[in-house]
C-alpha cells in the first residue's frame, strides 16, 4: 500500500522568477501590470525590456505634454516598442498627465486642430445672410461693401426699372467667394417689398415662412434612409435688419417683424445711411431704439443666455452695449489723403466707410466676419433649428424616413 501525502505536506510547485524591469502598477494606474520583454529585456535604455506596440499602456483621455517630433534629435535616443524613449543623462522618458497616467512618448492628439483645418478647407463653407428692410436704404451697396464684391441680388442682374413688387419676394443669390485658400459659399436673400406697401399687416410672414421652409428642407434630409454625406446647408444664419434713420423712434412695424421673427433667426439690427444723422442725433437714436428693445422683449444677436464663460460675456456685453450699428454702405473708392479709401462723396466732404470717427460699417463687419460668423451657424443649427425640429417631431409624432425614390420625386 502506497503511502499518501497530506496536502499540507506536499511540494509546492516552483514559481518562475519575476523580471527585474517589471513590477506592480502604481495605485494610480489603470493597466495591469507587463509581462516579461521580448528578446530578454536588454533591448531599452537602463536595461527596460521592450514591448511590442501592442502592448503598450497608453491611456485615452489622458493630457500629453508637447514633445515635438525634432526634441530628440542628437540627444542619444533609445526606442521602447517604437517610441521615443528616455534622454541619456537622467531626463525622465515618461510624462505624466495632470490625472496620473503614465504615457511612454509623445502621442500627436494635438495635431488634430491641423486634421480640422485641412478637411474643412477641402470642404468649404456655407454662409447665408438675409437682409430686410424698405427699398432705399442701401441694403444690396452694404452687402457689397461688406463682402467686397458684387455679391447682392441687384449686382445680378437687376434692372433700374424694376418695380417694386405689390407683396413680399424672396430672391436669393449665390456666390463662391475664396480668400487665402479658404472657400466660402455666400448666399444673399434679399426681401423687395418689404414695408412698402400702403397695409403693411403681416408681410413678415413670407419670410417667417421662407426660414421655416429651409429648416424643414434640412429636417427631411436628415430623417432621409440613404443621407447625403454632406447635406446642402440652405438655413438663414443671420437676418440683417435695416432701421429707418427717422431720428425718432422704431415703426411699429420693426418692433411687430423682429419680435416675430427673433425666436427664429439670429437677427442684426443695423441703423441704415447713419451719415443723414449728426454724431449728436446718431447717439440720441441709438440709445432710444436699444430702449424699444428691451421694452418689447426683442432679442438680438449675440443673445445672453448662449453666453459660454464670461470671456464669452465681456466680449459679447461690448457687442451689445454698440448695437444697432450706425452703418454707411459704399462701393465707390475716393482718394483721401494719398489713399484709396470706399466712401460717400457729399458737398461738404467725403464719408469714409471703414473709418470708425465716421460710422461703425468696421465694427459690423469685424463681428459678422472676422469674429462671430462661425457661431452664427453653431447658434442657428444648435439653437432655432433645434427648437423647430422637436417642434415638428412633437407635431407629427416622429417624420417618417423618406426613401430615395421620394428624394427624387420632391426634387423633380
Amino acid at each position: 500500500m502506497s503511502d499518501v501525502i497530506p496536502p499540507e505536506v506536499r511540494p509546492k510547485p516552483a514559481v518562475p522568477a519575476k523580471p527585474p524591469n517589471v513590477g506592480a502598477p502604481s495605485p494610480s494606474s489603470p493597466f495591469p501590470p507587463q509581462g516579461p520583454g521580448i528578446g530578454g529585456g536588454g533591448g531599452g535604455i537602463g536595461g527596460a525590456s521592450a514591448l511590442p506596440p501592442s502592448a503598450i499602456p497608453v491611456p485615452i483621455g489622458s493630457h500629453v505634454a508637447s514633445h515635438a517630433v525634432g526634441h530628440n534629435v542628437g540627444h542619444g535616443v533609445g526606442h521602447v516598442g517604437g517610441l521615443p524613449a528616455a534622454h541619456n543623462g537622467g531626463h525622465a522618458g515618461s510624462h505624466r498627465s495632470g490625472g496620473g497616467s503614465t504615457l511612454l512618448g509623445y502621442i500627436g492628439i494635438d495635431t488634430i486642430i491641423e486634421q480640422m483645418r485641412k478637411k474643412t478647407m477641402k470642404a468649404g463653407f456655407d454662409f447665408n445672410v438675409m437682409v430686410v428692410g424698405n427699398s432705399g436704404l442701401g441694403k444690396s451697396t452694404l452687402v457689397n461693401t461688406l463682402f467686397k464684391s458684387q455679391v447682392s441680388r441687384r449686382s445680378a442682374g437687376w434692372a433700374r426699372d424694376e418695380k417694386i413688387p405689390k407683396t413680399v419676394e424672396i430672391k436669393a443669390v449665390s456666390h463662391v467667394l475664396e480668400e487665402g485658400g479658404v472657400k466660402m459659399k455666400l448666399t444673399v436673400i434679399d426681401t423687395p417689398g418689404f414695408g412698402d406697401q400702403i397695409n403693411n399687416d403681416n408681410c413678415w410672414e413670407p419670410i417667417f415662412k421662407y426660414i421655416n421652409e429651409q429648416y424643414e428642407k434640412f429636417l427631411k434630409e436628415e430623417v432621409n434612409i440613404t443621407r447625403k454625406k454632406r447635406i446642402p446647408d440652405t438655413r438663414v444664419h443671420c437676418c440683417i435688419y435695416f432701421i429707418t434713420p427717422t431720428g425718432h423712434s422704431l415703426r411699429p412695424l420693426d418692433i411687430e417683424f423682429m419680435k416675430r421673427l427673433s425666436h427664429s433667426v439670429n437677427i442684426i439690427p443695423v441703423i441704415a445711411k447713419s451719415d443723414t444723422m449728426t454724431i449728436e442725433e446718431r447717439l440720441e437714436f441709438k440709445q432710444r431704439v436699444r430702449k424699444e428693445l428691451e421694452k418689447g422683449g426683442i432679442e438680438f444677436y449675440p443673445q445672453k443666455e448662449f453666453d459660454e464663460d464670461m470671456e464669452d460675456k465681456s466680449d459679447n456685453d461690448k457687442i451689445r452695449e454698440a448695437m444697432p450699428f450706425a452703418v454707411v454702405g459704399s462701393d465707390k473708392e475716393y482718394q483721401v489723403n494719398g489713399k484709396r479709401v470706399l466712401g460717400r462723396k457729399t458737398a461738404w466732404g467725403i464719408v469714409e466707410v471703414e473709418n470708425p470717427n465716421h460710422c461703425e460699417f468696421a465694427l459690423l463687419r469685424d463681428f459678422l466676419i472676422r469674429s462671430h460668423l462661425q457661431d452664427l451657424k453653431e447658434v442657428t443649427h444648435n439653437i432655432h433649428y433645434e427648437t423647430y425640429r422637436a417642434k415638428r417631431l412633437n407635431e407629427n409624432g416622429g417624420l417618417h424616413p423618406i426613401s430615395s425614390n421620394d428624394t427624387q420625386e420632391s426634387n423633380l
